[in-house]
């Protein structure tokens, strides 16, 4: 059957900002169906708040409203627009919810709006933790024995009926929300209250727990013709007890029997009938028994694209939303042709001849006295995926790519040796518990113990004891007697460079020569969803150890865009919306792009983004040899935050060159010495300061710079580790852990501006000329960090003098560090008088939201500038001023509710929005203002 060609056009609902549980995933769902759609003809409408994504650029779709995810901005576009249908499974739990308010309201009705990719029968069924149970009784699924609680009697008595641990899960809830385990009965009364609180019908599904078991999941797509299809087969490392989102993963399911899979299977698909009659895809959640019976149990079902859906796609190369949408518009699965291998229909289930890893990454560090205990509620704001030939090496690249200071699982010299902490670790997992698993295997503890402790599959553990035992056969030798077989199976069992000069005492330069003199180089393999059944012509490669390369390098003039890694706070989707226009620029300007990412969420990792993408670690090892392979023009470094940054003093080292702004720059930005003597050289004021090396001398420099101080390590991002200091008791022990955390990096002073305000410019500069793209006023005052301000673009209260010493400045800067393409600034702003707080030479956090209120792509602009095919006055800048664009951090508070809820120079915020006003009485922007005169009061 051929599309609906009554859909001529389709309102797609988005995620809204990112927050713990629902994160930059659906800037890829969505981004990918809008795509899909267009290109069938029907013109794409989308609203999401969310400024700093791809989904709401308008290179994605014909209309884009950035507006609050409400009612009453759906009204507004169904009188503006003629909409035929809705598509609210792209747009994660807040779509969903959004679409159902609306449809009891009478609103899609009103307006002659159908709803397709999922029905309101399902939505209901599956969020309805009470209806959900009720059905999978009626078709003979198998669930825990549980209960629904709509009060807090109800919860007590069930809980006496079951007895402990209990899982309690919310209603019509995202990330797990409100969810947690219960041990103990003197914990549940809080937890059961906080449940019923999260929930938005004040309604709890109370579950026997079944700690230990095993986790799966599948992702399928359904036909209107009944067709359905499993794109993949999912295995939670962790078992029952954490939320997927916070458990390592596996893909596909290692440790399943086929019988076993065949019944899930057979579940899965009789679940996804029984819930609604649609075409779309769906998530399903099942538990196994850890024994031989392997009993399985229904946990739930989403009837939309899931944060799986993106891991799903990114680990076979199958387009979920892609094809979903079309599935959503009338086509059926076999008669969507070329879609993925180029060779076969859409209907067809993914062979996978590699297996993949997903780790999630977690920032704990930013909620001081925080629960790091996981859970069932989601705590984690990013992940990782790896993909190798084993599980082994997959695991190796995932921990190679996490970016927290680990060479990879171990052999790195940063084991823990305490025993009573390692077998508390293993008992109650946290975001460390595989090291964790690590050590106590190097330390002696006996495999069953941990399997006891931990309930983690033998197999797994027996892959890790294996990986120890061949770390403790290289250990005996040294380079020069480590045997080529010893090295090329360490190799291919994903260990780092790094982690061998450890093990045989060494240079990281001297295994890499070794290996490559014996011939023991990096190939690429082609991610091809068929286990190379068929041809497939997807550009999308992971690398391995081996002798066939699938890889081939044309002569054509080409650029690598380095991406951010996985998410963090600080570092967030922002940089993927500049890694993408980047791309899409470079393309433009007839270079082949190839980008190298190992984030699964986002849209620079979508096979359909670059022209080729290495699925890899952004981790040097692995970045230099694909530019060996490649052979670049260059390396852009200015896109992907500070985990590009940090790679360019060995880009420079090693003769790579760095497109746009060279090494010396960015390292003169960072280096505060060097960059206050520019300062000073320009007649330009900054805050005094002074480097430290120890405790003693901070408390020397303090006298000299007067408290209130800021102090905080070089070459970092979101803040981390800032602090402000009020006297040297406080001076001392921060300078004391900070020295012990980053050793490598150096620890600045500043004298803190108290009572400032603050402010921040964007600019492209091409090393000569300067364009101000846009100045921003921070709401509240110096001492909160950027990223959680309340900013206003232009600022609305600044003087013209101030803003023409901030416009001088900026001009000034950029011109003096050589900049080529974008610059961030920040700027304090204390009695008329402008300082530099610091200049990041790079892509900000900021310039996907001016993008988005100027209605102007900065991005594709200045990535022109770098690769040298524009100058700044080549462009015809138009932004489009009206009003005011107001930048609202959003926090995921909800997650750590034993946390003060403070602010200060360390990032906490985990997304953004965008509000517009026309004016300054604006009724938001009031009391956003009344509350930053009511902080200062204080």
């Amino acid at each position: 059957m051929p599309k609906d060609t009554s859909i001529k056009s389709v309102l797609i609902i988005g995620s809204g900002p990112i927050v713990i549980g629902q994160a930059c995933e659906f800037d890829y769902s969505g981004s990918q169906s809008a795509k899909s759609l267009r290109e069938e003809g029907i013109e794409v409408t989308l609203i999401n708040s969310n400024p700093a994504t791809i989904m709401t650029d308008k290179v994605t779709a014909d209309n884009i409203y950035l507006l609050p995810l409400e009612v009453k901005s759906i009204i507004k576009i169904l009188e503006e627009q003629k909409i035929d249908a809705v598509l609210p499974t792209m747009g994660g739990q807040t779509a969903l919810n959004l679409a159902l308010k609306c449809e009891d309201m009478g609103i899609w009705k009103k307006y002659n709006v159908k709803m397709i990719g999922v029905d309101i029968e399902a939505i209901k069924v599956t969020e309805d933790r009470d209806l959900f149970r009720i059905r999978m009784e009626e078709i003979g699924v198998a669930m825990a024995p549980s209960k629904i609680a709509k009060s807090f009697l109800e919860g007590k008595s069930i809980a006496q009926e079951f007895g402990f641990p209990l899982v309690i899960r919310p209603s019509f809830t995202l990330g797990g929300s409100g969810g947690s385990v219960v041990y103990e009965k003197e914990n549940f009364d809080a937890l059961l209250n906080r449940g019923l609180q999260t929930s938005p019908i004040h309604e709890v599904l109370i579950d026997k727990a079944v700690l230990g078991w095993k986790e799966y999941e599948l992702e399928l797509l359904r036909d209107k013709n009944d067709n359905v299809a499993i794109i993949c087969s999912i295995e939670n490392f962790d078992p029952m007890g954490v939320h997927t989102g916070d458990s390592i993963t596996v893909a596909p399911a290692m440790t399943l029997s086929d019988s076993t899979y065949q019944k899930m299977r057979t579940m899965a698909i009789k679940m996804m009938r029984s819930i609604g009659n649609f075409a779309g895809g769906c998530n399903v959640q099942f538990a196994v028994s850890d024994d031989a019976k392997e009993e399985i149990i229904a946990i739930e079902i989403n009837p939309r694209v899931s944060r799986s859906s993106a891991l799903a796609s990114k680990a076979t190369g199958y387009p979920i939303a892609r094809i979903a949408s079309k599935l959503a518009i009338g086509y059926h699965l076999d008669e969507l042709i070329n879609q993925i291998t180029k060779s076969t229909s859409a209907y067809f289930e993914p062979t996978l001849d590699y297996v993949i890893v997903k780790i999630p990454r977690w920032n704990f560090d930013k909620f001081k006295g925080c629960n790091r205990e996981l859970g069932f509620q989601m705590k984690s704001v990013g992940e990782v995926m790896a993909i190798g030939r084993s599980f082994q090496e997959a695991l190796q690249k995932a921990c190679q790519s996490l970016e927290i200071k680990r060479n990879g699982l171990g052999a790195d010299g940063k084991e823990i040796t305490d025993q009573a902490e390692l077998l508390r670790a293993l008992e109650r997992p946290s975001w460390n518990r595989l090291f964790m698993i690590y050590d106590a295997m190097k330390m002696g503890i006996s495999i069953k113990t941990i399997q006891k402790l931990t309930r983690i599959d033998m197999w797994f553990l027996q892959q890790i004891e294996e990986m120890i035992a061949l770390e403790n056969e290289i250990e005996k030798f040294d380079l020069k007697s480590l045997s080529k077989d010893l090295l090329y199976e360490a190799k291919q069992k994903g260990y780092a460079d790094r982690q061998i000069a450890h093990l045989v005492r060494c240079k990281e330069s001297e295994v890499y020569a070794k290996r490559n003199d014996l011939g023991i180089k990096r190939v690429y393999k082609l991610v091809d969803t068929c286990a190379a059944e068929f041809e497939a012509k997807t550009p999308y490669y992971y690398s391995t150890f081996e002798d066939e390369n699938e890889s081939v390098s044309s002569n054509k003039k080409k650029v690598v865009i380095l991406g951010s890694g996985p998410n963090r706070i600080g570092q967030g989707i922002e940089f993927d919306y500049s890694c993408v226009h980047g791309v899409l620029a470079a393309k433009e300007c007839g270079y082949e792009t190839i980008m190298i990412n190992c984030n699964p969420e986002t849209v620079s990792t979508d096979f359909s983004t670059a022209d080729k993408l290495y699925f890899e670690p952004v981790f040097w090892e692995h970045i230099y040899d694909i530019i060996l392979h490649e052979k670049p023009e260059g390396v852009i470094v200015q896109l992907g935050g500070q985990t590009a940054l940090k790679l360019a003093e060995k880009l420079d080292r090693y003769g790579i060159k760095i497109i746009g702004t060279d090494f010396k720059s960015l390292d003169l930005a960072e280096d505060r010495g060097s960059f206050s003597t520019l300062l000073k050289n320009n007649n330009i004021p900054y805050p005094e300061f002074g480097v430290i090396e120890d405790a003693e001398e901070a408390i020397t420099l303090s006298k000299r710079l007067g408290f209130p101080l800021l102090v905080r390590p070089s070459y970092v991002l979101g803040g981390q580790s800032m602090k402000i200091v009020i006297n040297e008791q406080e001076l001392e022990q921060h300078v004391v852990k900070l020295l012990n955390d980053l050793p490598d990096n150096k620890v600045l002073l500043d004298h803190f501006l108290q009572g400032a305000i603050e402010a921040e410019a964007d600019a492209i500069c091409d090393g000569k000329d300067v364009y101000i793209i846009g100045i921003m006023e921070h709401i509240e005052p110096a001492g909160i960090h950027s990223g959680d301000s309340y900013a206003v673009l232009p600022p609305f209260d600044l003087s013209a003098d101030v803003i023409k010493q901030i416009e001088q400045h900026t001009r000034t800067i950029a011109v003096a560090l050589n900049t080529v393409g974008l610059l961030n600034i920040q700027f304090a702003v204390k009695d008329g008088k402008v300082y530099i707080i610091e200049a990041n030479p790079r892509a900000s956090r900021t310039v996907p939201f001016i993008a988005k209120a100027y209605d102007e792509p900065y991005v594709n602009y200045a990535t022109k500038v770098m690769l040298g095919a524009k100058k700044v006055k080549d462009f015809k800048f138009a932004p489009r001023k009206i009003g005011y664009a107001i930048k609202i951090p959003v926090f995921s508070y909800e997650k750590f509710p034993e946390i003060q809820k403070e602010l200060g120079p360390e990032m906490k915020s985990t997304g953004e929005a965008i509000y517009f006003i026309d004016n300054l009485q604006d009724e938001f922007f009031q009391n956003v203002y009344s509350e930053r005169n009511l902080y200062l009061s204080k």
